[in-house]
């Protein structure tokens, strides 16, 4: 058995059943082993930054880490901008980076490169391989890393000799560390902050799920807290039955006025609020002088645990939670489509089950209103704020949920960081509808440009924003790569085509004019 063959055993082993590649030269052994190894399911992606971001998506829905498999340190590199998401996400992930045979890194060819050192700014963990032998016990450490308690982006490199040298083994599953209990002097100061006035609980990572919703409305109906999560969310449960929670809203402005009341928070599993950008004569950081915060769990702490123990701390048990989404569906609206439209016509249509994938930036800021009594769904959102996210975690989640329907909202803009997305979408047949809101511009970047105090931008300036000159033809490019495609103007054809997208069992993209 050589390297390679123990590496591909060693994943299964550890139940690592999912590889998002774009191989080279330097993973040929790699690609051999796969044909000896029917259970784990390879997927070829297009671009590098397509396999990162399904590896994301998957974890977000299964729970456990799929791996990728890149080429050198370009090959990283190009993949780099969806595994910052993933970090940002808490998403485990095992990133296998094929490196030169060890005698060939100091001849310096062409493609040589620090690949630890483009790796470790995304990556917790990172080891280099040094012989077949170790392979196994290397992979298996490595899946250990992206499965634990807390997660993370774990950058295993193979270089050539250790994949195609004989001497592999494979190595058993490494226990994983348990989530940590959070102290319970932590949850009585959390409950004594919650009863006094001027008191918010928000939730992050751990705290998402409708069960912890459920605790987290029973902790605000006894103490009247308020309630919020992060403005990012990498899997949130919505829908009727469900605690609907509002978010920290994006804008500055808005943020600040929000939070202006509380003047003492609980983060559950939560970091403080902060602006994405800094901006000329706006805070960065969103809550009041002399906010006290509490901190209910982190990272690698047991949050939901920690709410429940909460509840109890307050004799929160039997109450009914504040908050739960009554079911609802909007009526669809006749006219052009629009922002307020669109969200009517998505809070109409959803289905029960449904996985949103949420990179709709500008348009989709206030979707979560018209959506909040639709049926039981989940929403993904990017929390690591790097574009070109939406399509490829939408493959991740669709391979990791099978049966679900699976809708990607994404900006015209965002989504040409990652078009190859939608010939991976066909190739595998998966389930997902696709929204491209096409407004034929960086919208945000508008918006932006008067935030940063760009009073009247010229026309050299406004033209590095615009997507017109030529504009896209997204209905073309999905079907040049082999999705169905249709566009719409108005909501009531966007209501059609989506009833159409989810209809269908393979992909379907729709061009929404706006």
């Amino acid at each position: 058995m050589n390297g390679a063959e123990s590496l591909v055993r060693t994943l299964l082993a550890a139940g690592v059943d999912h590889c998002f590649t774009n191989p080279g030269t330097s993973e040929m052994h790699f690609v051999a082993a796969l044909d000896g190894a029917a259970e784990m399911r390879s997927v070829l992606a297009l671009q590098e930054g397509v396999a990162t971001g399904a590896a994301d998506g998957y974890w977000r829905m299964a729970g456990r880490p799929a791996s990728t498999l890149l080429h050198l340190g370009p090959g990283l590199a190009n993949g780099l901008s969806n595994l910052h998401n993933a970090k940002k996400a808490g998403s485990g992930v095992v990133n296998i980076v094929g490196e030169h045979a060890t005698a060939h890194i100091a001849l310096d060819a062409p493609l040589t490169a620090d690949i630890e050192g483009i790796a470790r700014p995304v990556s917790d963990w990172v080891r280099t391989t040094r012989a077949a032998a170790d392979v196994g016990a290397d992979a298996a450490a490595a899946v250990r890393a992206a499965s634990g308690a807390a997660p993370v982006v774990a950058t295993l490199i193979l270089p050539g000799d250790a994949a195609w040298s004989e001497g592999g083994v494979v190595a058993a599953p490494e226990a994983l560390e348990a989530p940590r209990a959070v102290p319970e002097a932590a949850v009585t100061a959390a409950a004594e902050a919650l009863r006094k006035p001027g008191a918010l609980l928000l939730l992050g990572p751990g705290a998402l799920d409708e069960a912890a919703l459920a605790d987290a409305g029973r902790i605000s109906a006894a103490t009247g807290c308020g309630l919020m999560t992060e403005w990012s969310n990498a899997r949130l449960a919505r829908g009727a039955g469900i605690v609907a929670v509002a978010r920290v809203p994006y804008p500055v402005d808005q943020a600040v006025e929000v939070l202006r009341p509380y003047r003492r928070i609980v983060l559950a599993g939560a970091k403080r609020p902060v602006a994405f950008f800094a901006y000329p004569d706006k805070p960065g950081v969103l809550t009041q002088p002399g906010t006290v915060f509490d901190e209910l769990g982190s990272a690698g702490d047991d949050i939901a645990g920690a709410l429940r123990a909460l509840v109890e701390a307050l004799g929160a048990g039997g109450a009914i939670p504040k908050g739960i989404a009554a079911a609802a569906r909007p009526a669809i609206p006749e006219g052009a489509a629009t922002p307020e439209s669109i969200a009517a016509v998505l809070g109409a249509t959803l289905p029960e089950g449904a996985v949103v994938v949420d990179e709709g930036v500008t348009t989709g800021r206030g979707f979560f209103g018209a959506t909040a009594g639709a049926p039981p769904h989940h929403w993904l959102n990017n929390r690591g704020g790097s574009i070109g996210y939406g399509m490829p975690v939408a493959i991740g989640a669709a391979m990791a949920a099978p049966g679900r329907k699976v809708i990607a909202l994404v900006g015209d803009g965002s989504a040409m960081y990652t078009p190859q997305a939608l010939w991976t979408m066909a190739r595998e047949g998966l389930d997902v509808t696709v929204l491209i809101f096409a407004n034929r511009n960086y919208a945000i970047l508008r918006g932006e440009l008067t935030n940063v105090g760009v009073a009247n931008p010229g026309p050299r300036a406004l033209s590095m924003l615009s997507l017109d000159h030529p504009a896209l033809e997204w209905t073309h490019l999905a079907r040049g790569m082999g999705v169905e495609a249709e566009r719409v103007e108005t909501a009531p054809e966007l209501a059609a085509a989506v009833k159409a997208g989810l209809a269908s069992e393979g992909p379907y993209l729709v061009e929404v004019m706006i």
